[in-house]
């Protein structure tokens, strides 16, 4: 696992997508350098507000994937990123984000209540900042609608008893895996309360895709070669009419026995092909909308950083006026030259004796 430097979070968080292993990946090497979690938050908070409205929510699985995984190695990212949600949660809410961003948004609002991640003040002060109220709204599940702990029918009902209720949105069962992290064993749990349809592929799945339909029944001109090649009789009825005796019965039956072994098994290979080039067409769209939200985020930085070279030049112009405008002592007269030497310490002790 590599070292951990700053610049390295930066790239690894830009380089962030949707994809369940993109979070799991990173989310692994944050908690394994979690003695630098102080800077990992701040540098988390930081390029989430940068980060364009479509990806903060990725962000936030990440964050919330690292709060949760952490606790058994220690409270340290619990507690850095608790300082700071506040903020996330905000700008979140101020980037015009979509319903379906602030719903799961609240989802994990909502998890973090039931399995008391942060206290029920903590979880009020971030619907707030999110919501703009206390009380998570109602979320929509599988078409219904259920409420958050910290209803306000619940409070006025008077009711503090907590009762355990599966957390929405993670009706499937918490899945876990093991890992190898810095060669220790350990088990990774998938806490982020999303599995969106159409994740992006990994580039070596979409190429192993493309490849294997190179191969494809399509391609094979062998086997088009024979079926072109079979005699016009398997497939006439008129056929029938011309047999003279069994014998030749019998060699055009087994004529097209051979002719159908051939069909099927080719068409069983055209309706394989079918389906992969389906599931190609999906995986290409879903890598193509990927590689434009990477676009978009590549042009984001690209401007931001434009600018800032725009801004430096400026600096530079200026600085090199104000050199011109100063004067070049080199060049100033000899105002020494027809005046005579000071006189030295000695010089002044003698001439005040006499």
């Amino acid at each position: 696992m590599s070292s951990f430097t700053e610049t390295g979070l930066v790239k690894k968080l830009f380089d962030l997508n949707q994809s369940q292993q993109s979070i799991q990946t990173l989310s692994l090497w944050l908690i394994h350098h979690r003695k630098h979690h102080s800077i990992i938050v701040k540098t988390w908070l930081k390029e989430l507000q940068r980060a364009p409205s479509a990806k903060k929510l990725t962000f936030m699985y990440l964050a919330n994937d690292v709060i949760q995984n952490s606790k058994k190695k220690g409270p340290e990212f619990g507690r850095e990123f608790e300082h700071v949600l506040v903020k996330a949660f905000k700008n979140v809410a101020q980037s015009s984000p979509e319903p379906k961003t602030i719903n799961s948004l609240n989802r994990i609002l909502g998890i973090w209540g039931d399995r008391g991640v942060y206290e029920e003040p903590k979880i009020k002060e971030y619907s707030t900042a999110l919501n703009g109220t206390e009380t998570i709204p109602k979320v929509e599940v599988n078409g219904s609608e259920k409420k958050r702990k910290g209803d306000s029918s619940a409070n006025e009902s008077g009711d503090t008893t907590k009762k355990p209720r599966p957390a929405v949105g993670t009706e499937k069962k918490v899945k876990s895996e093991v890992v190898e992290v810095n060669g220790k064993v350990e088990t990774h749990i998938t806490l982020s309360p999303h599995q969106p349809d159409g994740d992006p592929p990994e580039p070596e799945d979409l190429i192993k895709v493309i490849l294997e339909l190179e191969n494809s029944a399509s391609s094979d001109a062998a086997v088009r070669e024979r079926i072109a090649s079979l005699k016009p009789e398997v497939s006439e009825l008129a056929a029938l009419d011309k047999l003279e005796d069994k014998e030749a019965a019998m060699k055009l039956a087994a004529d097209v026995n051979d002719a159908i072994k051939i069909l099927n098994d080719y068409n069983a290979r055209l309706a394989v092909e079918m389906d992969d080039r389906k599931k190609l067409t999906t995986m290409l769209r879903d890598f193509l909308r990927e590689q434009q939200e990477l676009q978009q985020q590549a042009e984001n930085r690209l401007v931001e950083y434009q600018n800032k070279l725009s801004k430096i030049k400026e600096v530079q112009k200026e600085v090199r006026n104000h050199m011109n405008n100063l004067p070049d002592l080199t060049s100033l007269p000899d105002v020494t030259g027809g005046l005579a030497p000071l006189p030295s310490a000695g010089d002044l002790f003698n001439a005040h004796h006499h």
